[in-house]
């Protein structure tokens, strides 16, 4: 009963924000079939994985990664949330020398569960921005960067803001917050879950000290597996600090990190992430991205929830057509999800119809008008209840 278990996903149109950008290209498919035995790549490995050779991993993670995220190091983790969670723990060590900061860690209203979770795993307090209408604002920092001292009489150890964040796709203005945060004195983290793989995406053009991303999420690659870049060789010293037990071996990265399959489809995918990451690239899934939006929105069913005009391809929309539906069959509020299936649509949640969240990254202008038309014809269906 557990052999090949099929998805009965495939050759569906994919709006899933979960992995329209993590679908793997013909190289990571090939590199999944040739690396996919257990930890495949300690083979080659003589005491550290990052300095495996052949394959180049070593070029990758010294070299290309840190170009990539602009950043002065980088290493491939075992997804975003791991990042996070090293960066966290590594100030909070180096922050109980000098006394002068407290151990709670800002972030924006939005925040992902995983940035709490990882700062409370570090033993650290979360202190949120208020929770926008819109977008998180830096005056929103400033606020809650001040009413912290204030109220506990020292700085937090790190500021986090989600770019973009992860419901909405609202993309703050990373530049001013940084700017803010570092006026106090406070290193700053972007989670880039949904922005790195996607789009430009530089640390040090941003001003953060921090930069987290997701492979798996958004860049091609079979997870779990992400990555971590730091600005500033101190940091990354203190961030990448050897094990006093193995003189090689890296204590926030537990010793190793992604092996096997994950890191080598990342490699993989690199390349052609690279060039769908140029300015240009992303321009256009931009542009399609706001033609989708005009199309749903014109039919007078659909409202966008965010920014406006949006400028990344996480989107959420209400939708009251479907939701008034939903109250008056038997199917109830699944139907929309068995009405996409018959269409072969993957991606909105079993259960949504009010509201949902989606993506165009990647799905191109034809795919997205057969969405956008089947969205028309699910309500002319239902059109006299």
């Amino acid at each position: 009963m557990f052999q090949y278990i099929k998805r009965d996903t495939l050759g569906f149109t994919n709006i899933d924000p979960l992995q329209t950008a993590g679908l793997l290209t013909k190289a990571a498919k090939d590199a999944l079939i040739e690396w996919g035995d257990g930890y495949s790549v300690c083979d080659y490995c003589n005491g550290a994985l990052d300095l495996i050779k052949k394959p180049p991993i070593e070029e990758f993670v010294y070299k290309a990664l840190p170009e990539f995220l602009g950043t002065d190091a980088a290493r491939v983790m075992n997804g975003a949330r791991e990042s996070k969670f090293a960066v966290m723990n590594t100030l909070a060590r180096e922050a109980a020398k000098s006394g002068s900061f407290d151990n709670y860690v800002i972030m924006d209203g939005w925040a992902h569960y995983s940035s709490k979770v990882a700062a409370e795993c570090a033993g650290l307090d979360v202190v949120l921005t208020k929770k926008p209408e819109k977008e998180v604002l830096p005056e929103d920092f400033l606020t809650a960067i001040e009413a912290g001292i204030e109220e506990r009489g020292k700085k937090p150890l790190l500021t986090l803001i989600t770019y973009p964040d992860g419901n909405y796709g609202n993309l703050a203005d990373v530049k001013k917050i940084a700017q803010i945060s570092h006026e106090f004195d406070i290193p700053i983290l972007l989670n880039g879950a949904y922005a790195i793989g996607r789009m430009p995406v530089s640390a040090k053009e941003l001003g953060v000290d921090y930069v987290t991303g997701s492979g798996h999420k958004s860049m091609a690659a079979s997870g779990p597996v992400g990555v971590l870049g730091v600005c500033g060789e101190e940091a990354a010293a203190q961030l990448f600090r050897k094990s006093v037990h193995n003189k090689v071996k890296e204590v926030e990265l537990l010793g190793c990190t992604s092996r096997g399959a994950p890191i080598m489809t990342l490699m993989a995918s690199f390349p052609e992430v690279v060039q769908r990451t140029q300015p240009e690239n992303w321009e256009k899934e931009v542009a399609l991205a706001q033609y989708f939006i005009k199309r749903l929105e014109d039919t007078g069913q659909f409202g966008l929830f965010g920014q406006q005009p949006h400028r990344h391809d996480v989107m959420f929309f209400e939708a009251p057509g479907f939701f008034k539906i939903s109250e008056k069959i038997k199917r109830g509020r699944y139907f929309l999800y068995d009405e996409l299936k018959e269409k072969k649509i993957h991606g909105i949640k079993p259960g949504l119809t009010k509201n949902f969240k989606m993506s165009t990254y990647g799905i191109g202008k034809e795919k997205l008008d057969y969405v956008a038309d089947s969205f028309e014809e699910i309500l002319k269906k239902y059109d006299e209840l």
